[in-house]
């Protein structure tokens, strides 16, 4: 063959046209479609893992269906799409915790094109509206009216899903009449259906409230839950069972001093964890660890702690240490629950976070102590009142002071307790300069504010705090402690 044609040869078989005769697969590659996009969770403003993307076409004559599970990003493709009309959903298991089915998407695969659709589970406005409903409003048309609260309860044991258990919500609301101030609890009861779900609605838009599951014997604790801004919140609880005792005053008193009994759960259930400092990573040996009305450990050298004997479900961990803000949080007292990782921000921290955001407002330094002083409805201490008292410490002044006491608690440390509107001993809130610090013992105020430090300090129960001051659903008074 001569050189000239021997290279004509060669160049037909590199040739497109050569590649397209030897690959008739590619042809019809190109005459398919591909299908891509996002599956979201807009509730919790995250992609979606793990979710069943089902595409399904329209014309009868089409292929089946076909599924593909999103990754860690959310994402999910199909390849090799015929031409033609499809429905495209999802199924993953928060879509079933919600209680709703999200509608089906209409897309349309194009001849050698590549599509986007992206998936989304509804956010929460459109879940609160699909859940509890609207009414209408002659000025704005169709409204929502309160915040949704749904979830699902399952059993500590078995992780099974509880049929028949009453969720209960509770709230405090303070209006502002002409002839004064209204308080009032309002509560909503709802039964958990045959899977376990339940929804809360007409709740706060926004706000705290208090969650509790019960079924017979069996309950929660009462759980604090922060419902945000757009008025939707998920919240699972789990029910189990718990032992109780009542343990009271050993101390022989007066009636009138004797400090109410308290209510000790136990179970059968185990916790750990580790605790560290936020800002150091450093374990933080000797933490108190406790469950509200429950079992108390120490934290060892290398932070870590074991609640032994703890009441299954979902429980109130509180956990404190020296010199750092204490952290209130809801835990799940389940069988295969992985240790917990616990944080604690300094009280340094916390503190000079307020200075800069509110170096600016009055309260920092005292505004309102003098008008709130006149009123005469709790009791009122000044530096000079502190000096005549003798107090080396802060909480020193609250040993003799009419309608409070220093006693210890159940974890061993020392509190303030002040009567209640019912005559009982309670522990209340504390802020200083306007900052709520929950549930403060003695020892952390006095490390926190030195006598010379004090500009003035307001002492309330129940009945006389004001709204300002008012801790949802507390049942006791506040402490308020002003420094120069």
């Amino acid at each position: 063959m001569r050189p000239s044609l021997r290279l004509l040869a060669v160049l037909l078989l590199f040739s497109p046209l050569g590649a397209v005769a030897q690959n008739p697969a590619a042809a019809d590659r190109a005459a398919l479609a591909r299908l891509s996009g996002v599956v979201f969770d807009s509730v919790a403003r995250a992609p979606l893992s793990g979710a069943w993307v089902q595409l399904a076409p329209v014309e009868s004559d089409a292929p089946g269906a076909r599924t593909a599970i999103s990754d860690s990003l959310g994402r999910y493709a199909f390849d090799d799409v015929p031409e033609g009309r499809y429905k495209l959903g999802f199924f993953h298991a928060v879509l079933d915790s919600l209680g709703v089915q999200v509608p089906l998407r209409d897309v349309i695969a194009r001849r050698g094109r590549a599509t986007r659709a992206d998936l989304a589970v509804p956010s929460g406005p459109t879940l609160r509206a699909l859940i509890c409903g609207v009414r209408s409003s002659r000025d704005s048309g169709l409204v929502v009216t309160g915040g949704a609260v749904i979830g699902v309860v399952r059993g500590a044991n078995d992780g099974a899903p509880a049929e028949g258990v009453t969720v209960t919500g509770e709230w405090l609301e303070i209006s502002f009449l002409p002839q004064g101030i209204d308080r009032r609890r309002p509560r909503g009861t709802v039964t958990t259906a045959a899977n376990g779900w339940f929804a809360l609605c007409n709740v706060p838009g926004t706000g705290t409230m208090f969650l509790t599951a019960s079924r017979g014997a069996d309950s929660t604790d009462a759980i604090e839950a922060s419902v945000p801004s757009e008025g939707f919140l998920r919240r699972d609880l789990y029910l189990g069972a718990a032992r109780t005792v009542v343990v009271r005053d050993s101390t022989p008193r007066p009636d009138s001093l004797a400090l109410p009994p308290r209510i000790i759960r136990s179970g059968t259930g185990r916790l750990t964890g580790t605790v560290v400092s936020a800002e150091t990573r450093r374990p933080l040996a000797g933490a108190i660890v406790h469950l509200s009305d429950g079992p108390t450990a120490r934290a060892d050298a290398r932070g870590a702690f074991t609640l032994a004997n703890a009441p299954l479900g979902t429980r109130t961990l509180e956990v404190r240490s020296v010199g750092y803000y204490p952290d209130r949080r809801a835990v799940h007292v389940i069988v295969g629950e992985p240790p917990l990782q616990l944080a604690l921000t300094t009280f340094k921290t916390v503190l000079d976070t307020v200075k800069i955001v509110a170096s600016r407002v009055d309260d920092r330094h005292g505004s309102g102590f003098e008008e709130r002083r006149r009123s005469g409805l709790g009791r009122y201490l000044t530096a000079t009142d502190l000096e005549r008292h003798g107090a080396i410490f802060t909480s020193d002044v609250f040993r003799n002071l009419a309608g409070t006491r220093l006693e210890r608690g159940e974890t061993g440390e020392r509190y303030i307790f002040v009567r209640s509107a019912f005559g009982d001993w309670c522990v209340p809130s504390v802020y200083i300069d306007g900052l709520h610090m929950w549930k403060l013992s003695a020892e952390d105020i006095d490390g926190m504010v030195s006598t010379r430090a004090v500009r003035g300090i307001e002492v309330y129960n129940e009945a006389t705090t004001p709204p300002q001051y008012q801790q949802a659903l507390s049942g006791c008074g506040a402490i308020l402690i002003w420094t120069r």
